[in-house]
């Protein structure tokens, strides 16, 4: 039956990015509420608002207020919505105009904001959501057993990636792409984290989710680092809300409007597990014609924390912890990152 299984998310899985930030170059996916277009350019309607986000678990937020309406009665119906298969291209998006405002992982907003970009992270849809797991026969069961072994991520320095090579780390262990003991496998989407699972070709992963779970139930993988014990397991953001402060300034009642929205989105999430599970099942069926199996979903939704509250202090952490790394150059300052404001007065009302 698992196998039967694997074969029908297969295509799920391959369609969607679990990191948020690869460097794939495939194109976004128009998915709105009034089949309307954008224009590649940047030089989109001043009236409409393009709306970005992934068609992940974590991402429920978007999905539910997408699907129930929530933003277009806030906004009105002159909304876009574009699903992204990477953190790269939804920033690109995002820095040339195409997209307004949307929903990404932080490691692709905060890689870009180091950059010189104008993006600011205006509040947060989930926290948690990395599972770190292992092949049933690849005899890695706790984390001092990674000398010698091999990890998938779904991208190079992704949010997963960092916090999984901080906790080799504070354990006396390197990466081979620091001259280390454990190989890193980057870039592999969560599709093809199933098929070498089976095929032995690596021994571990740190999968966000669903992947994580789907992995362990369906293919007998081990949890080695459940998704509240890895770095920053609980407090860092998995997905956060982010514009630009050009499009704040421009469009100061849109915004609000659709924090508005982003509110009802993630309380309604927070409070109706089984249609908002749904919803992104339905969706994730929109477009790749396979359903992930309900178990799985029901599960993973248990490794995770929908919420508003970003932690600003967690992001710089995983900041900090990249540059340890050696992901970044320079020391990282996220200073002006970070602006809750709105949404913080629309919580307290």
């Amino acid at each position: 039956m698992k196998k039967l299984i694997s074969g029908i998310t297969i295509a799920s899985v391959a369609f969607l990015s679990a990191c948020g930030q690869g460097d794939e170059e495939s194109s976004a996916t128009n998915s709105n509420n009034n089949e309307g277009t954008v224009d590649s350019s940047g030089d989109s309607d001043n009236s409409e608002v393009n709306i970005g986000y992934f068609p992940n678990l974590d991402h429920a937020a978007a999905i539910v207020g997408k699907e129930k309406g929530f933003f277009a009665d806030e906004m009105g119906d002159n909304i876009d919505f574009q699903n992204f298969p990477n953190g790269n291209e939804f920033m690109e998006s995002l820095d040339t105009g195409v997209i307004d405002m949307g929903y990404v992982g932080p490691g692709p907003a905060i890689n870009s904001f180091l950059a010189g970009s104008d993006v600011v992270v205006i509040g947060a849809a989930a926290n948690g959501a990395t599972l770190i797991v292992s092949r049933e026969d690849s005899g890695l069961l706790t984390l001092e057993d990674f000398p010698g072994k091999s990890f998938a991520t779904p991208g190079n320095g992704c949010t997963h990636n960092v916090q999984l090579e901080k906790m080799l780390q504070e354990k006396g262990m390197k990466t081979n792409r620091r001259n280390g003991e454990v190989e890193h496998q980057s870039r592999v989407n969560p599709a093809s984290m199933v098929a070498m699972f089976e095929q032995g070709q690596i021994d571990a992963a740190a999968a966000p989710e669903p992947w994580g779970t789907l992995l362990v139930e369906e293919h007998n993988a081990n949890v080695v680092t459940e998704w509240d014990e890895v770095f920053l397991g609980e407090e860092l953001a998995s997905v956060v809300l982010v514009t630009t402060n050009e499009f704040i300034e421009e469009n100061p009642d849109q915004v609000e409007q659709a924090l508005k929205a982003h509110k009802r989105s993630v309380e309604f999430a927070q409070n109706n597990e089984a249609e908002t599970l749904e919803s992104v099942n339905d969706l994730i069926y929109d477009l790749t014609q396979t359903r992930l199996p309900e178990h799985v979903l029901e599960k993973a939704w248990q490794r995770m924390v929908i919420t508003t509250e970003t932690h600003a202090d967690a992001l710089q952490q995983w900041a900090d912890a990249s540059y340890e790394q050696e992901f970044m150059n320079e020391d990282p300052n996220l200073d002006g990152f970070v602006d809750t404001s709105i949404l913080d007065q629309l919580m307290e009302e």
